[in-house]
């Protein structure tokens, strides 16, 4: 094993805004002695490590013959997040544009570290680095991009927005979201504070959610988190959790939201356990029309509501009355006079969801007139 020592680039210093960002090129053979791919992983007390999805190692094989063919070329500059280890030395110039400067960076590189010691991860260009890793060639220079990060958040930011005209699995996306600092595109912004309260549902103990919302780090999960992410997301602007969203900054308080949406849910879970448990295809309450439906009786029963006073709200009562018209499992929906489904036959589709909401809702507010 080699001793510590630098790696000397040129690179030139570009000002934007107020951060700078360092354009330079390098032997991609030499890529990942400084460099470390962080994929996305939860540790024990369930706090979110890492960003990148897996290899694909379909296209990893192609880029490789690729490299491996004459006249290669990736104009593609790969994107690296730095740490303070990692410094620029700026040069002499007679004369240069106010926003750039060309100079040196300088890079550490010691191979006894372990991954996540090393002083930069790659935000872009995993299967690229991994390509030209196992590539039978000497060397392959490739142009890149660096940055000075402030911290893991900021790192998950710049994946996102990096990758935001890119085809990422909506999933990872939603994990990385709620621990994302900084700007993010409107159609993410709007789903961050969702995403950390699904999170929170994935993750507490005492949550009848927990470990049932299929996630990156939460592969065994069998309900689909962009149902989950639908429910909220509607009752945090219409409903229910709208009493605890702050609509002028898009904040809100969390620790109530999650406690509204565990009792609601524990009632839903206690209801109908077997039901819970089994996955969407055998079920149609964890399915997405039972999960959307069932938010939106959530929104009406618990309308005006505080979390601390759910308890007393006879909702269990209230689901009960459902449970005598539901076909989660078997049997037929009545959705009409002349519209009668088999159990299975709902589908999470807006008009789907639309009928079931208004038949469930039909049940409840029957019973309550005639008391």
């Amino acid at each position: 094993m080699r001793k510590p020592y630098e790696i000397r680039v040129p690179a030139l210093q570009v000002r934007q805004g107020s951060r700078h960002i360092f354009c330079f090129a390098v032997d991609g053979k030499q890529l990942l002695d400084f460099a470390t791919v962080s994929r996305v992983n939860r540790n024990d007390d369930g706090d979110l490590r890492g960003y990148q999805r897996p290899e694909v190692l379909s296209h990893i094989r192609a880029i490789r013959r690729y490299l491996e063919s004459d006249n290669a070329m990736l104009p593609n500059a790969v994107v690296l997040a730095f740490d303070s280890r990692v410094k620029f030395i700026a040069g002499r110039t007679k004369k240069s544009v106010e926003y750039s400067i060309p100079g040196e960076l300088v890079i550490p590189v010691d191979e006894s570290l372990h991954d996540s010691e090393k002083p930069a991860l790659l935000v872009d260009g995993q299967q690229r680095s991994a390509a030209i890793r196992d590539a039978d060639v000497a060397e392959f220079p490739i142009a890149a991009v660096g940055f000075i990060a402030d911290g893991d958040d900021e790192q998950r930011s710049q994946f996102i927005l990096v990758n935001n005209t890119k085809p990422l699995p909506k999933g990872l996306i939603h994990e990385l979201i709620p621990d994302s600092s900084g700007y993010l595109p409107p159609k993410y912004a709007r789903r961050k504070l969702p995403a950390q309260v699904m999170t929170r549902l994935n993750l507490d103990k005492d949550s009848p959610f927990r470990g049932a919302i299929s996630t990156p780090t939460s592969p065994d999960g069998y309900i689909k988190d962009n149902s989950v992410l639908k429910m909220i997301e509607n009752s945090l602007y219409e409903g229910a959790l709208y009493q605890y969203r702050n609509a002028e900054d898009g904040t809100g308080d969390i620790e109530q939201m999650v406690l509204h949406l565990k009792i609601y849910w524990s009632l839903v879970e206690s209801t109908w356990p077997i039901e819970w448990k089994q996955i969407p295809r055998k079920s149609r309450l964890t399915h997405g029309v039972g999960i959307q439906s069932l938010g939106y009786v959530m929104d009406v029963l618990t309308d005006g509501k505080r979390a601390d006073g759910l308890p007393d709200a006879g909702l269990d009562q209230k689901l009960s009355q459902i449970a005598e018209v539901a076909a989660w499992m078997d049997g037929s929906w009545q959705l009409g006079p002349d519209d009668v489904r088999r159990w299975n036959a709902l589908q999470n589709t807006p008009n789907d969801v639309k009928l079931l909401t208004n038949v469930l809702l039909r049940v409840v507010r029957r019973r309550s007139r005639a008391r």
